[in-house]
């Protein structure tokens, strides 16, 4: 027999512990309900839509089966794509997580910020000439929203900075006024380990924990996410629902294997798909939940990645492939090669983004978002944040356009970041797509490669040395680019 608490489904036990912590919960939940009545709240208007981003931790651009994976089906996402629009050419601007993050949130290179890799500890950040945590006075989206009276929250995955041995800002700093994380963040978080970096977390207190299974993560943000939408519905919300069940080690609820036991010779693609799977069904409930609130007209609701699939050693060590689909893409995370940060993406906006349509031409990058984000809640960023990114709402409203100006990355240009399993995987340490054409090329220069991917999707065909005026302009960009972070 199962129950719920206003924030996520606990099993009913005869354990007085449990009993205690759920109490606990509701009593904290009673003092946040009070308190959000005196917060200033926007009223709905048809121009101030609700923004969803759910943004899947190290899910390759094919993992789902309307990006083109051949194992299994995701069902709810793709019906989502069937009621929305799918990008195929929108990138992630870092091949990691903290960096993609970065980008995403602020609208611009994380290089400006000191953030060239994930957050570790402080040693390493050190050895990687990084910061320990996003700096907390940037512009941020959340920030933004909040501003002009939205609601705001993230549940999920946050790392930009706290854990390890590193004492960060709360997402509040940030503009969330409410959170819940997990081991790479602090505030209010739910760890599934006692031990590793879960353990170092909880040594850090700084917020209410709570111990589950890992399997239980996503449907807790969600549950969470639901939560706050209903307390929202006459107001403007944005919310972020950032899952990490997809990212490595895959530890699923046993009863999920048994669908993918035709996969039981490789345990790690078996798991991978048990627990995407379960992400798809738990992706759904949110879109449900958004429909059934009547909210569907009203909100943006975008699914996508912060970068490609996994590509630890080990895997290879053992004897198998990672888990993961890029597609035809080469690379995978670590790489800036298409593999490793070219995302699937899909934005549904009831009555409002053309259903079932596919824009397979139209360059976007994260970066794009905070401005685009804005134009089409026909508002605009603050005045005195300058964007790397530009807007490109006319493309999330299914109009095919050209890009402005090229993409950017960089990736281990500084020491002791990590690399792909598969050295052939290991890319350039800059690179830049304008149009149909990408370069890669190292802090001084060497090792240019040119691709046309129209014509070579899986760049193994580089054309530096064919075409050397357009490298020569390419890498003179990029070059100067770097040099600007």
């Amino acid at each position: 027999m199962k129950w719920k608490s206003t924030y996520w489904t606990l099993s009913l036990r005869s354990n007085l512990n449990l009993v205690m912590k759920f109490i606990a919960l509701v009593l904290a939940h009673l003092i946040l309900s009070l308190s959000l009545p005196f917060a200033a709240f926007a009223e709905r208007t048809e121009d101030s839509p609700n923004v969803i981003i759910f943004y899947v931790d190290d899910m390759g651009y094919a993992d789902p089966s309307c990006f083109g994976n051949p194992d299994m089906e995701t069902p709810r996402i793709d019906q989502f794509a069937r009621e929305g629009l799918k990008l195929t050419n929108y990138y992630s601007n870092s091949p990691i997580c903290s960096p993609s993050r970065v980008a995403l949130n602020t609208g611009q290179a994380p290089g400006r910020y000191g953030v060239w890799a994930h957050f570790a500890s402080k040693k390493q950040n050190r050895e990687r000439n990084m910061v320990d945590y996003l700096d907390p006075n940037v512009q941020t989206m959340a920030k933004s929203f909040k501003a002009k009276g939205y609601a705001t929250a993230h549940f999920g995955k946050w790392h930009m900075g706290g854990g390890r041995d590193v004492v960060a800002p709360f997402p509040q700093a940030y503009g969330f006024q409410e959170s819940l994380v997990s081991f790479e963040g602090l505030g209010d978080r739910i760890l599934f380990s006692k031990t590793g970096l879960n353990g170092q977390s909880a040594k850090l207190g700084r917020g209410r924990i709570e111990y589950v299974e890992k399997w239980e993560t996503t449907g807790i943000y969600v549950d969470r996410a639901i939560d706050f939408m209903k307390r929202h519905q006459e107001d403007p919300f944005y919310l972020h629902v950032f899952p990490n069940d997809v990212h490595d080690r895959h530890e699923p609820h046993e009863s999920w294997m048994e669908k993918y036991d035709r996969f039981s010779e490789n345990p790690f693609v078996q798991q991978f798909y048990a627990v995407l799977d379960n992400m798809d069904r738990e992706f759904g409930r949110l879109v449900d939940a958004v429909d059934e609130l009547g909210l569907g007209e009203d909100t943006i609701i975008i699914f996508t990645s912060d970068n490609g699939p996994t590509d630890w050693p080990r895997y290879y060590e053992a004897g198998f492939m990672p888990p993961g689909w890029t597609g035809d893409f080469y690379g995978r995370k670590w790489s800036l090669y298409e593999g490793g940060i070219r995302m699937p993406f899909i934005i549904r906006w009831t009555g409002r983004v053309p259903a079932g349509k596919t824009n397979d031409s139209t360059i976007v990058a994260a970066v794009d978002l905070f401005p685009s984000l804005h134009a089409l809640a026909d508002t605009s960023p603050p005045d005195d944040w300058k964007l790397d990114g530009f807007d490109m709402s006319a493309a999330l409203l299914g109009e095919t356009i050209k890009r402005r100006a090229p993409v950017f990355w960089e990736y281990a240009g500084n020491p002791g970041i990590l690399k792909p399993g598969n050295e052939d995987f290991i890319s350039p340490t800059n690179a830049i797509r304008d149009g149909d054409w990408k370069l890669l090329t190292n802090d001084d220069g060497t090792d240019t490669k040119l691709f046309n991917l129209k014509n070579d999707i899986g760049e193994q065909e580089n054309l530096a040395e064919r075409y050397p005026e357009r490298s020569a302009k390419l890498k003179a960009m990029l070059l100067h680019w770097r040099r600007s972070l």
